[in-house]
């Protein structure tokens, strides 16, 4: 497959109405319930925190935490969008989201994979309890009453974060149960994507040829393979893909038709 490079909306919503869809999200999507993606058009070059950085000692789970503490807070307060809202009313086959902030779920979708994890739950790395990160978040408020007062002005980034380097003096509880090491409960760059939850997008993909079916994906540049993976699955099956994003994708040469407009807008008129 090629790219169209004179794609139009009604040639791809003509592709894709009546078909039944697996659909792929990345942080494209949330951009307009005001969370910011690492990779728009306009984002500033960054890198957020490995899986290795994190479990080598204290002072970098104090850097993790501290900054989650303020982008959380953040975070937790938007709304699903109009976006959302459409791809629950499309209700396709299968949902993969490689977004932590629970908006799908929150809209009401309901076949759904959430590839990275959720940033609203925590995960003990030594006894591997699970617990809410409200929880959490009302714990560190206590031990750091003044935190979020002194640093409101930072500049939120994406995956719950901020712009901060003075997180010096915060103060990181341990696990309630054993005392260990405390982690939102997602993938890390560095770490590996559950292996149940990649062969469940797989077999969703593996099954569109025969149901004449076609992949969208909705708002991720593919730059990381947990994602990219699933498009380069259906391309090489023959299924068409269709890709909505601003700025180029790792996809695009796959793709039967790659659309630069905002993927709210796509979704609403292809829910309507």
């Amino acid at each position: 497959m090629t790219v169209s490079v004179d794609s139009t909306y009604a040639d791809a919503l003509a592709l894709l109405r009546g078909r039944p869809l697996v659909v792929l999200t990345g942080a494209g999507l949330s951009t307009d319930s005001g969370i910011p993606d690492y990779r728009g058009p306009d984002s500033p070059a960054r890198m957020p925190m490995t899986y290795q950085e994190f479990v080598s000692g204290p002072e970098a789970q104090q850097r993790y935490w501290a900054r989650s503490h303020l982008g959380w807070g953040r975070m937790k307060g938007a709304d699903p969008n109009e976006g959302h809202h459409a791809l629950a009313r499309l209700d396709p086959g299968l949902l993969i989201t490689q977004n932590v902030d629970g908006l799908h779920e929150r809209a009401g979708s309901r076949s759904l994979v959430a590839l990275h994890g959720r940033i609203a739950d925590v995960v003990c790395l030594d006894c591997r309890a699970t617990s809410p990160r409200a929880a959490l978040q009302a714990r560190l408020g206590e031990l750091n009453p003044d935190f979020s007062a002194r640093h409101a002005a930072v500049a939120t980034r994406p995956d719950g974060d901020v712009d901060l380097e003075d997180t010096a003096g915060f103060v990181v509880p341990g696990c309630e149960q054993c005392g260990g090491v405390l982690k939102p409960d997602v993938v890390f760059f560095g770490e590996n994507v559950p292996a149940p939850r990649v062969e469940r997008c797989y077999a969703a993909v593996d099954a569109l040829p025969e149901q004449d079916g076609a992949l969208l994906v909705a708002g991720s540049s593919l730059t990381v393979m947990s994602g990219f993976r699933f498009v380069r699955r259906a391309a090489r099956a023959g299924t068409p893909v269709v890709i909505v994003n601003r700025g180029t994708t790792r996809g695009d040469e796959l793709a039967a038709y790659k659309l630069e407009v905002g993927c709210s807008e796509f979704l609403v008129a292809l829910a309507a």
